[in-house]
């Protein structure tokens, strides 16, 4: 592990930017930025058009260390490089952004108020690929759409199994159980996962550190011990559906968790603006939840 990307990500001001769109939320992020299906053929159009939409985003005079601490990068992006550089290599060489890597390969059907993460057999081989091009940590994500307690102990313990898999590879996982914010009882899923969360976090050994990505509590500060818990080395906040300014509204008002935002990052920019018009449009994205991230 790099301590100097673990003292920026612990200690550093700013927000991690999630770039991770997979092939099922691919087309949607094409179509916000402005480019339609019809405007490409079969995943391989496709998956080049996004690497462009990333790369434009990364490159930017906006996108650098100073409010970026991370980013969270596809497999795909991994593999890419940009400007001559492999993703994660420019990240960090040229911007001081720690890179982080999507290893979910999606979620299965729902079951007793959950979406558990798909079977990952192949992930031993993809932890060290990445540990080779430079990774910090990974990122992946289950589901919560009730406050069923054997599905909410289902996910938990499935995110710090695959968790400590990802911490035997020598990288920092961020464990992502997302509530869904349409849940009618979202704030008792809250309730139920946190005490899950304790008692695992309290379970772990001492060297164990993660780092948690969790709706925005319908309480504000309810995860606060979790943003205190030595094991935690960050808690972020995904944006969930929220719009960019209700997403950085709902952040500020949780003191500790700081933003790791994919659709409310991208937000206003399109593949037509002129580079000005999508640098300044990017910076403003950067600044607002950076503020929000800071508070």
């Amino acid at each position: 592990m790099n301590q100097e990307q673990l003292d920026k990500v612990s200690k550093g001001k700013g927000f991690i930017a999630a770039l991770d769109q997979s092939g099922g939320s691919t087309p949607k992020a094409l179509k916000l930025y402005g480019i339609e299906e019809s405007a490409y053929q079969g995943d391989a159009e496709m998956f080049d058009l996004v690497h462009a939409m990333r790369s434009r985003i990364v490159t930017s005079p906006a996108f650098d260390g100073r409010r970026v601490l991370g980013a969270i990068l596809f497999e795909a992006t991994m593999d890419r490089q940009i400007d001559g550089l492999d993703a994660a290599a420019y990240l960090w060489q040229r911007k001081q952004v720690v890179p982080f890597l999507k290893v979910d390969k999606g979620l299965a059907a729902e079951a007793d108020g959950v979406q558990l993460m798909k079977p990952m057999p192949e992930l031993d081989g993809l932890l060290a690929r990445a540990a080779a091009k430079g990774i910090f940590g990974t990122k992946m994500r289950s589901v919560v759409n009730a406050a069923n307690e054997k599905g909410i102990a289902a996910v938990l313990d499935q995110q710090f199994a695959v968790g400590q898999q990802i911490l035997n590879a020598g990288l920092v996982p961020i464990l992502e159980p997302e509530v869904s914010i349409g849940a009618a009882d979202k704030q008792q899923a809250e309730v139920v996962l946190k005490k899950g969360f304790l008692e695992r976090l309290n379970a772990l050994p001492a060297a164990s550190k993660v780092m948690l990505k969790l709706t925005l509590p319908t309480v504000d500060g309810y995860y606060g011990e979790l943003v205190a818990h030595p094991q935690v080395v960050r808690v972020v906040a995904l944006s969930g559906g929220y719009e960019r300014d209700d997403a950085n509204a709902r952040l500020a008002r949780n003191p500790g968790i700081i933003a790791s935002f994919s659709r409310a990052l991208t937000e206003g920019l399109s593949a037509q603006q002129s580079d000005a018009a999508f640098n300044s449009a990017l910076d403003t994205a950067i600044e607002s939840i950076y503020r929000a991230s800071i508070t």
